[in-house]
């Protein structure tokens, strides 16, 4: 795998990650609800959920890809699909994040904190999707073995996610009082996070493989 594959894939990466999906909107209202210290104790659980996700498609989908490029192609299809409905639906809700955050919480214990953000990053769509039609499109096929190049490309991710996620909180629990005021401001960020995924989703739909 070249660096080119690799740079590429960290800027995809950091553009996906920066998109307002549902691990952005759930840190966002955590730092609101309860602080910016559980709101990182949850981005680092995301991580950790999104390690699990990179191991599964890896293995996964690498095996697809190698066994049928028509079957891969239909599955990219797929994924590029849901996303477009994820952006869909986060215009239709973009007013959700407000009625989250009206209702402000103690402070969680710090395991249930990693814990429950573990399981967002787990279960996070748009990331299972975007790993599923992405990763196997910056690798190369002539090398041999899949699944190793994923795992790489894939760990870009959790690393790059780890801070752009953080300045995320920071920011959310730094301006909670001026988000909170308006819900109109946090509709704005969760519609503006749809259209984007949107976008991505009929991106990734017409893009090629790299190699």
């Amino acid at each position: 795998m070249s660096a080119r594959h690799l740079l590429e894939f960290a800027g995809v990466a950091t553009i996906v990650i920066a998109i307002p999906g549902p691990s952005v909107l759930f840190t966002i209202s955590r730092a609101l609800t309860t602080g910016r210290r559980t709101a990182l104790l949850n981005v680092v659980g995301n991580e950790l959920g999104l390690v699990m996700q990179v191991v599964a498609v890896a293995f996964g989908i690498g095996a697809v890809i190698e066994r049928s490029a028509q079957v891969f192609t239909v599955v990219k299809l797929l994924g590029a699909a849901y996303l477009v409905y994820l952006g869909v639906q986060a215009v239709r809700h973009r007013r959700s994040l407000a009625k989250a955050v009206s209702q402000h919480t103690a402070p969680m214990r710090p395991l249930k904190a990693v814990r429950d953000g573990a399981i967002v990053g787990a279960t996070n769509p748009k990331t299972i999707a975007f790993f599923v039609v992405a990763l196997p499109q910056f690798t190369n096929r002539a090398s041999g073995d899949l699944a190793p190049q994923m795992l790489l490309l894939g760990a870009l991710f959790p690393l790059i996610a780890l801070v752009l996620d953080s300045i995320w909180a920071i920011a959310a629990g730094t301006a909670s009082q001026w988000l909170s005021r308006s819900p109109q401001r946090l509709a704005t960020i969760g519609g503006t996070g749809g259209l984007a995924m949107i976008g991505l989703g009929v991106s990734l739909a017409v893009t090629g493989r790299k190699d």
